[in-house]
């Protein structure tokens, strides 16, 4: 007999802004357990975007991360020996999972000088709906939209 689930763990909420959201980016930021290192980075970054803009960094930082969590991805399924992207929804949890992953990845790959700059830089463009953080939301959408046609295999 197979055992339960995993239960889903309690994240607390990060110590300047009291947001859980916040605390999963950070965590997802770290590196090799340097946790204040990655606070450092994100409220660098967020103090950059609130600098540059003016508004709420806050604000921001949710319309980015709704911009770029996917609505619909693909999966594999094997049916009879061949194996098809199936189109399924995304439940929010792992949206915002992949929103965080898509978003910390482009941030890395950007030229900027600091992770804080190339953080702020990556927020600001999802959050206007450019940047390839929304190229790779996109892609998904669009890898799921021509796999349409196998949307009967999901079960």
């Amino acid at each position: 007999m197979r055992k339960s689930r995993a239960r889903r763990r309690v994240t607390s909420a990060d110590p300047k802004y009291k947001d859980v959201i916040i605390t999963r980016f950070i965590n997802n930021i770290m590196l090799d357990g340097r946790k204040s290192a990655a606070q450092k980075i994100m409220y660098g970054a967020l103090d950059i975007i609130r600098e540059k803009s003016g508004q709420d960094e806050l604000e921001i930082f949710r319309k980015a991360l709704s911009n770029v969590s996917p609505s619909v991805e693909v999966r594999a399924r094997r049916v009879g020996g061949a194996t098809y992207q199936v189109p399924s929804e995304v439940p929010e949890s792992r949206r915002v999972a992949l929103a965080i992953r898509w978003i910390k990845g482009a941030a890395r790959q950007r030229r900027d000088k600091t992770m804080a700059q190339r953080l702020a830089n990556e927020l600001t463009s999802a959050a206007n709906g450019e940047g390839s953080a929304i190229k790779k939301r996109d892609d998904m959408h669009r890898m799921a939209e021509a796999n349409k046609a196998f949307a009967h295999f999901k079960w």
